[in-house]
């Protein structure tokens, strides 16, 4: 497939001059009335921390230029991921997830014979954590949303999931919200998770409907986590997910009832062929699934399909120049002239790399392009 790019990736949410300047895991969407939403995780000193708060840009110009971001979720604890659909004629859903004190400390460890400045970072980290109560933690806990039903202009409180998604939920064609994502994991561990779809009602309220078959390869157990899912018009979901740890790829599930019962999971790429994934149906009629690539070169990718997810055509690179392994999470949305605009996060060319627990400034950048004929 030929693409041309119409943008070179450029940053839209950045927070220079700030400790407070590590931003990741976006999604893109158009608010009912019109303007597109960029959200993310943003105003974080690390890859985890406390700090993290679901924030969002807003452009009232088609993508040229956005507002400052604000929060809509921030709770005491890491909120991270943030998810963005709208539904019904005003409705729109902010997701997010976060995890427990001892996870963030965890991933901090105070070591003061080391690096120094790592060490400050983690004292910080740790100094905050300390003020968070245990009322507050059981509070906050958890795959998180936010609800609003005038268009994004006010929410209601934050609410749990029992399944969290970096991209969030999706509607189907009778008004379902549907969200299939990971059981969620309070310390983000691997163990016996399971994909799950279930129904987001109006109240907030969820119902479960059916869980996504088990992955394994060679008789070993392979964690499956980060789906997203679209609906096609002949009715089938297709459900795309990130699948590791012994492998970094995307496998396909679809179900054809709903939800209730999907397909066993068939790999889409090769084992480290990136991840995670995003699902958007073009106008067109194509299926596009955007997807981070953290083998070198660093970057961005993306797969097509013309026959609704039988077969794809894989590893189109969109941007390959990413200074670290530390990107990703793409979303893309169509613009009215059927072009499509595409945000990701990545260190900033030049910035320090990443390195376990995340360091540097990482920023949310945008990318226009389109498919040639």
């Amino acid at each position: 497939m030929k693409i041309s790019i119409l943008e070179e990736p450029r940053t839209i949410i950045s927070n220079p001059g700030s400790k407070h300047n590590y931003f990741a895991w976006p999604s893109v969407g158009r608010l009912p009335d019109g303007r597109i939403a960029a959200v993310c995780s943003g105003f974080r000193v690390a890859h985890v921390c406390p700090f993290g708060k679901s924030v969002m840009a807003v452009s009232e110009d088609g993508g040229k230029t956005y507002s400052s971001p604000f929060p809509i979720i921030d709770t005491a604890l890491d909120d991270r991921d943030s998810g963005f659909m709208t539904f019904g004629e005003k409705g729109v859903i902010i997701t997010s997830f976060n995890n427990t004190r001892l996870a963030q400390r965890n991933w901090h460890p105070l070591e003061p014979d080391g690096d120094k400045e790592l060490y400050l970072k983690n004292l910080y980290i740790h100094a905050y954590l300390d003020t968070v109560t245990d009322e507050e933690e059981a509070r906050d806990l958890g795959s998180t949303f936010r609800m609003s039903a005038d268009g994004g202009k006010t929410y209601g409180p934050v609410m749990k999931s029992p399944v969290t998604s970096p991209h969030g939920p999706c509607e189907l064609q009778d008004g379902t919200i549907l969200y299939v994502g990971r059981t969620f994991s309070p310390d983000d561990s691997v163990n016996d998770d399971r994909v799950q779809a279930w129904r987001i009602n109006p109240d907030g309220s969820m119902e479960h409907l059916g869980t996504v078959p088990p992955i394994y390869r060679d008789g070993i157990f392979l964690l499956s986590c980060e789906p997203h899912a679209i609906q096609l018009p002949s009715g089938r979901i297709i459900c795309h997910i990130r699948v590791e740890p012994q492998v970094f790829t995307v496998y396909q599930s679809v179900s054809d009832d709903g939800g209730r019962t999907w397909s066993t999971p068939v790999p889409l790429l090769a084992d480290r062929g990136g991840s995670p994934p995003h699902l958007l149906r073009h106008s067109s009629g194509m299926l596009i699934s955007t997807y981070g690539y953290r083998e070198a070169p660093y970057g961005i990718r993306v797969m097509f399909s013309t026959d609704n997810g039988e077969t794809w055509d894989t590893n189109n690179i969109l941007w390959d120049k990413g200074p670290s392994h530390d990107l990703g999470y793409p979303c893309t949305m169509e613009l009215e002239d059927g072009s499509l605009l595409t945000v990701f996060y990545t260190h900033e060319t030049g910035s320090k790399e990443y390195s376990d627990p995340g360091v540097g400034a990482t920023v949310i950048k945008q990318m226009l392009w389109k498919i040639e004929d």
